[in-house]
């Protein structure tokens, strides 16, 4: 197995950590702001996705102290536009989703053929960003139409 590089490894965990806690911020503040008839069962979803996010970051965490390294204390970027209606919510959200997307790929790379039981947990955490990603371009869909609403490939 070849060596693995652990300070690359523990700056993209570090990241990934920082974009989860970022996860829990922004998706705990969207639910705040959705009004009208469909508000329960959006407000729900946020909140399940803020859930989400805080368990993402407790794994990353855990694998940055399994390194024997510090986990970062700082949140990652807060994307806001300040236009507050479910679309404007869901594109951001996508976009964000795209974003640790990329960086749980960037961990795969680092760690593929380095070390199992990493390369299995950025595997799994690549596999529930595609999903996650899916469902928002689901939800930005106009009922009926097939074709994804995003034009990035998941």
């Amino acid at each position: 197995m070849a060596v693995l590089d652990k300070d690359k490894v523990v700056s993209v965990l570090n990241r990934l950590l920082e974009m989860e806690l970022a996860g829990v911020v922004r998706y705990t503040h969207y639910s705040f702001l959705v009004f009208g008839y469909g508000r329960i069962p959006i407000v729900s979803w946020l909140r399940e996705q803020a859930a989400e996010s805080l368990v993402h970051a407790q794994a990353v965490g855990e694998m940055i102290t399994h390194l024997g390294a510090y986990p970062s204390l700082g949140i990652g970027p807060l994307l806001d536009s300040h236009k507050h209606d479910i679309g404007a919510i869901l594109r951001e959200s996508l976009d964000a989703e795209g974003a640790a997307l990329k960086l749980y790929r960037e961990l795969l790379g680092l760690v593929q053929g380095r070390s199992v039981m990493l390369e299995e947990f950025a595997r799994r955490m690549v596999a529930d960003e595609e999903r996650h990603a899916g469902e928002v371009d689901k939800m930005l869909r106009k009922p009926g139409e097939l074709a994804a609403a995003s034009s990035r490939p998941i």
